[in-house]
């Protein structure tokens, strides 16, 4: 049957991830990081297209809104949520430097940009990945498998072990909920 396989191959993909020690501490590591950023009075932005945006903006608020706790919001956001600006740069300029012009404008030193690719070579967020590191901003990619060009540019890089889209995309999300989790537990 097409829906059990559909369903194995989620629980592969994740059972992939727990088996994965050095992954398991990345997503350790890219905890503390983004606690250590709020308690800093940094920001988290974030930014994907597709589907990634979508997560991007869905754990841009568990930031700012809740998770679990009510609490103070963190100051966290989506680059995409600007419908006016998003299509005025990509008629006026590029898509490809929609979100690095807003890194530009919004993204200071000790502030962190996660970044949402599956397959780690979008234009569009490679640039906006190198742009924050120019800033001097902590750099976390999510991607599929292989990292992609996001590898070799990420401080931090959350590589899902598949080369599945949706597989890819619904670990994105459990992870971020994770990290949001732990996040929010330190914090508060």
């Amino acid at each position: 049957m097409k829906i059990k396989e559909i369903i194995q191959a989620s629980i592969d993909t994740k059972q992939n991830i727990l088996s994965d020690e050095n992954l398991l501490q990345k997503i350790e590591d890219v905890t503390s990081v983004i606690a250590n950023a709020f308690k800093n009075g940094n920001k988290v932005l974030f930014c994907g297209n597709g589907g990634s945006a979508a997560d991007a903006q869905h754990l841009a608020a568990e930031f700012s809104g809740r998770f679990y706790t009510d609490r103070d919001p963190l100051f966290a956001e989506a680059l995409h949520v600007n419908t006016s600006y998003l299509t005025a740069v990509a008629n006026d300029y590029s898509y490809d430097v929609v979100y690095s012009r807003l890194v530009k404008g919004m993204g200071r030193k000790g502030d962190v940009l996660v970044a949402f690719s599956t397959s780690g070579n979008s234009t569009n967020i490679i640039k906006a990945v190198e742009q924050a590191k120019e800033i001097g901003m902590i750099t976390i990619g999510f991607t599929g498998e292989t990292g992609g060009i996001m590898k070799n540019l990420c401080e931090y890089l959350i590589n899902v072990p598949s080369k599945d889209t949706p597989r890819i995309q619904e670990s994105h999300i459990l992870l971020g909920h994770i990290i949001c989790q732990l996040v929010e537990e330190d914090l508060f």
